[in-house]
C-alpha cells in the first residue's frame, strides 16, 4: 500500500530577509497526515518563521515548501494558524469570534450558530458563550482561538507558542484539551514551543533547532501512545524524554559559544 501524501514538504529552504542575514538554512522536513510535530530551539533559531513559510505569509528565499501539495497560499482553506496572543476581537462575543472565519466564508446565520455553538462546548465555554474577550481570563481566551482556528475543519493546524503566555497549570490543562481536540477532530499539527515538557507531552516527533543560521540539529521521535492524560508527566519514562531532549538542547547552545 503506498504511503500517504505529505501533509507539509520543506526541502532544501533557506531564508532570508533583503539584505540581512540567513534566517534559515538547508532546512527540510516532511511531515506525514496525523503527525504532532514540535519545533524547539534557542530564540531566533527561525521556528516561526517556518511556521509563516508554510502558511504562506511569507515566501521562501530559496527551495521547496509544499502544503496539501500545493504551495501554501493555494492551500490557504485547509490549515489554520494559532499565534500566542488570541488574537481576538474586543468588539466580538465568544460566540461572534468563533464565526468569524465562517462569516468570511459566507456561511448562514444560522449555520454559524450552530458550529460556534458546537466548538464552544468541545472546549467547555457554552456558559461563557455571550461574554467580550475582556471578560475571559487567558486560558478561556486561548479556548475561544482554538475554537475559531477549528471552525473551519482545517486539515493543518499552526501554532506559534499559543500557550507561552498562560501559568503553568492553565498551559498542562490546555496540552491535554489539545490532544482532545486532536482525537475528535483529526487535524496535523506543527507546534512551536520553548518548553521540552511540553514538546514530549504533545509530539510524535520533535525537531531541536540550533541557529545563525537556522538549522535543523536533530529529530526526536516520542513514542508513547496516545491518547495521552495527565499521569504521564509522572512516569520516569516521560522525564527520561525530557532529559534527552533538554541535553540536546544544551549541545546547540554548546555549538552557539564555539
Amino acid at each position: 500500500m503506498d504511503a500517504p501524501a505529505a501533509i507539509v514538504k520543506l526541502h532544501s529552504v533557506h531564508k532570508r530577509y533583503g539584505d540581512g542575514p540567513v534566517v534559515l538554512d538547508e532546512v527540510s522536513l516532511t511531515v506525514a497526515p496525523g503527525d504532532f510535530v514540535s519545533l524547539i530551539g534557542p530564540s531566533g533559531c527561525g521556528k516561526s518563521t517556518i511556521l509563516k513559510l508554510i502558511s504562506g505569509l511569507n515566501p521562501a528565499t530559496t527551495g521547496e515548501v509544499a502544503v496539501l501539495g500545493l504551495p501554501p497560499r493555494q492551500a490557504r482553506d485547509r490549515q489554520a494558524f494559532i499565534f500566542q496572543d488570541a488574537t481576538l476581537l474586543p468588539w466580538l462575543t465568544a460566540s461572534r469570534n468563533v464565526q468569524v472565519p465562517l462569516r468570511l466564508r459566507g456561511s448562514g446565520a444560522a449555520e454559524r450558530q450552530q458550529k460556534a455553538a458546537e466548538l464552544l462546548e468541545l472546549v467547555g465555554l457554552t456558559a461563557v458563550q455571550d461574554f467580550y474577550p475582556r471578560q475571559l481570563s487567558g486560558g478561556m481566551k486561548m479556548r475561544v482561538s482554538l475554537a475559531r482556528a477549528l471552525s473551519l475543519a482545517p486539515e493543518l493546524l499552526l501554532l506559534d507558542e499559543p500557550f507561552g503566555a498562560l501559568d503553568e497549570m492553565t498551559r498542562f490543562r490546555l496540552n491535554e484539551e489539545l490532544l482532545m481536540l486532536r482525537e475528535r477532530a483529526k487535524f496535523t499539527a506543527i507546534f512551536v514551543t520553548h518548553s521540552v515538557a511540553e514538546a514530549v507531552f504533545l509530539s510524535n516527533r520533535i525537531v531541536v533547532m540550533g541557529m545563525n543560521p537556522g538549522r535543523f540539529h536533530r529529530e526526536v521521535a516520542v513514542d508513547f501512545p496516545y491518547p495521552r492524560r495527565t499521569a504521564l508527566r509522572e512516569e520516569r519514562e516521560f522525564q527520561t524524554q525530557v532529559n534527552s531532549v533538554t541535553r540536546l538542547l544544551h549541545e546547540v547552545e554548546g555549538e552557539e559559544r564555539r
